[in-house]
């Protein structure tokens, strides 16, 4: 099953249990992004985007089991990144994921992320400095005229500068994107990075 239909099959579901449509799919079509410009602008520093990020906020995502402390390690090989996540649950269990970034295999201008758990998605680096923050998007026209998208923002520090964060609000804004729809990650002193190295 497509990426789509398993999304359109989510909603489904959604509408029969909730009487609801969920406030990532929404009505029209992806917001128009110069996917090719950022490629071509990124591509070549694909490398400083490696290492390891904090998620400051994200937009609702079913598919994101990690609730907090959120820690990502990006290694990149040449070609793709070896991704994994860390963090704790809703539930208050330290979880760590494996996943995979890479270049789009038919050739899009952006990249590709999939997690265990999870199913391919398309994900384009709105903006970033690489140094402090990445503004990550992913967005998915469906049938029936909807299209469900997921927003994140991620930072080198577990604590940055309100500036940086300001920055991506500004790269979505610009995009379309309500950034009420944000949720702001906790972080901070209290998270056991220590150990979610050691996973």
């Amino acid at each position: 099953m497509s990426s789509s239909c398993l999304l359109l099959v989510l909603v489904a579901v959604s509408c029969a249990v909730a009487d609801k449509v969920p406030d990532f799919v929404i009505k029209g079509k992806c917001p128009v992004v110069d996917e090719q410009k950022l490629w071509e602008e990124q591509r070549p520093n694909h490398s400083k985007f490696g290492g390891t990020w904090y998620q400051y906020a994200i937009t609702n995502n079913p598919y994101q089991l990690l609730d907090q402390c959120v820690r990502l390690q990006y290694d990149f090989n040449g070609e793709t990144f070896d991704a994994s996540a860390t963090g704790i649950t809703a539930e208050g269990k330290l979880l760590k994921r494996f996943g995979e970034i890479a270049p789009m295999p038919l050739g899009d201008p952006h990249l590709m992320i999939a997690f265990e758990e999870s199913f391919a998605a398309p994900l384009v680096i709105i903006e970033t400095d690489y140094s402090n923050y990445a503004c990550l998007y992913s967005c998915m026209d469906n049938n029936f005229g909807y299209y469900s998208d997921f927003s994140f923002i991620f930072t080198r520090s577990p604590t940055p500068s309100d500036d940086h964060v300001r920055k991506c609000e500004a790269a979505f804004k610009k995009i379309g994107i309500d950034t009420a729809r944000f949720f702001k990650t906790v972080q901070g002193s209290d998270c056991p990075y220590d150990t979610q190295k050691a996973l």
